[in-house]
């Protein structure tokens, strides 16, 4: 018994294919339905390992998780659909050797299996109580679902954490996540712009001062590292950091103590520090701008964010997200994007990330004339961009024509745009030809001369 592997899911597809796969790894597989049967068979005998899916009729997979590990019983991955930041996080803190979000890889699973399998000989985490918790973080696709998986897999430990990706992505809201899903939770959270305080100023803010250490300085001040004492401190663009900084920095991270700037008195800190950077540290560290050691520090652990044009499909989740946020907020009605207006906001490459896109929302929140937003509501630049596709096809084919000598270019091209708009408006009307021609702008005899044109060229 204890060599079997058990499976328990209520969805019996995702059951029998990943069985099947354990199985033709070589594995002895036992599956259940929901957790009720798997608790009566761990009466008689317990598994070498357990995948259990989150959410299941009855008893939950985190419930049962948090009760096998006060049993002694594992190691145990979860599987689930839902990737959100509290439920990766409160999988590992329960004591989930690993995370699979569905829909998973096969052979990732199986490898995963394999790995924990591995690991049975290791100290289990600590059990502890699945907390429920709201991030801003949000997003469906495979590069947020690996995301989540790090800041649940890491949130619990208290290595040191670098955060990179472009500016707008959200590298915030990760080290907020990281802190809310810690044992650190219950203290502060302390964020410091290192690029938004010039330099003469910086080594107050993180170590604070003493009364009389500069022009200015009449009392004592506290600086960010015992504002966060016990917590977490994010420090944002940490590349742009000055180098005789980054030295007093190091030594905090290497000793975890400090001197307030005209100090005496030797101050001992425990704080948790995540860094965040747009900047390829890297190449920093290459021209001399940034220190090597401190990096090493820092990088502990290291969380990626994608750019929200690497992320398309997350686009309309969030907006819808962001709109109806906005009209909370700010106690508006509510409204709702149209299909259309989705679909171009979904084409657009939005270089300001996440936070553009935010932007856009609360604007339209409030600007926007109708309780549905539609295409002509979101602006010149947003019709252009979806426009952008098929004008830059245009001119290839324009250009193209040219250059081989073709007669009628002109002509030729009004025929197929006359034609397409046509099929596309009547399409969208059912076949109603008065309502297709309003829609496209055109009187109805109008519509009807340029049908029978159509069908004139076409015989």
């Amino acid at each position: 018994m204890g060599d079997e592997i058990w499976v328990v899911d209520d969805d019996r597809g995702v059951r029998f294919v990943l069985v099947e796969a354990l199985r033709d790894a070589g594995l002895t597989v036992r599956e259940f339905g929901e957790a009720g049967a798997l608790r009566a068979a761990l009466q008689v005998g317990r598994p070498g390992l357990l995948l259990t899916d989150v959410r299941m009729p009855g008893e939950d997979g985190l419930s049962l998780l948090v009760d096998l590990q006060q049993q002694g019983i594992g190691p145990v991955i979860v599987m689930s659909a839902f990737t959100d930041v509290a439920t990766t996080a409160a999988a590992y803190r329960a004591g989930a050797v690993d995370y699979l979000a569905k829909p998973f890889d096969l052979d990732h699973a199986v490898e995963a299996v394999r790995r924990a399998l591995a690991s049975v000989a290791s100290p289990t985490p600590a059990a502890g109580q699945p907390l429920v918790s709201n991030h801003a973080l949000l997003g469906e696709s495979a590069p947020m679902r690996e995301v989540f998986r790090l800041i649940g897999r890491v949130a619990a430990s208290d290595l040191n954490v670098l955060v990179t990706g472009e500016t707008g992505t959200g590298k915030e809201l990760v080290a907020r996540a990281l802190h809310e899903e810690s044992a650190r939770r219950d203290k502060t959270f302390v964020a410091l712009n290192t690029a938004a305080i010039p330099s003469e100023l910086l080594e107050s803010e993180l170590f604070g001062h003493e009364a009389g250490a500069f022009t200015g300085a009449t009392r004592r001040v506290a600086g960010r590292f015992e504002q966060a004492e016990g917590g977490t401190l994010f420090l944002d663009e940490i590349g742009d950091m000055p180098l005789i900084l980054q030295t007093r920095l190091l030594r905090v991270l290497a000793g975890g103590e400090f001197y307030r700037v005209g100090g005496r008195e030797l101050i001992r800190c425990n704080v948790r520090v995540v860094a965040a950077t747009h900047q390829d540290l890297a190449a920093r560290v290459a021209t001399g701008q940034f220190r090597a050691d401190l990096m090493h520090r820092l990088d502990v652990v290291r969380i990626a964010l994608p750019p929200l044009r690497s992320r398309r499909s997350d686009i309309p989740l969030l907006a819808r997200h962001f709109l109806a946020a906005t009209a909370q907020e700010l106690k508006l009605p509510p409204k709702r994007f149209s299909k259309a207006a989705l679909k171009l906001i979904a084409q657009r490459d939005f270089p300001g990330n996440v936070r553009e896109l935010e932007n856009l929302c609360r604007r339209l929140a409030v600007i926007a004339p109708g309780s549905e937003i539609l295409p002509a509501d979101l602006g010149d630049e947003h019709v252009g961009s979806a426009s952008g596709e098929w004008t830059d096809a245009l001119r290839d084919w324009a250009s193209a024509a040219l250059a081989s000598g073709e007669a009628d270019i002109h002509a030729r091209a009004r025929a197929a745009l006359d034609q397409t708009l046509l099929q596309v408006a009547l399409q969208a009307h059912e076949g109603h030809r008065q309502h297709a021609a309003a829609a496209l702008g055109v009187g109805r005899n109008t519509l009807t001369r340029k049908l029978g044109a159509s069908r004139k060229r076409r015989s």
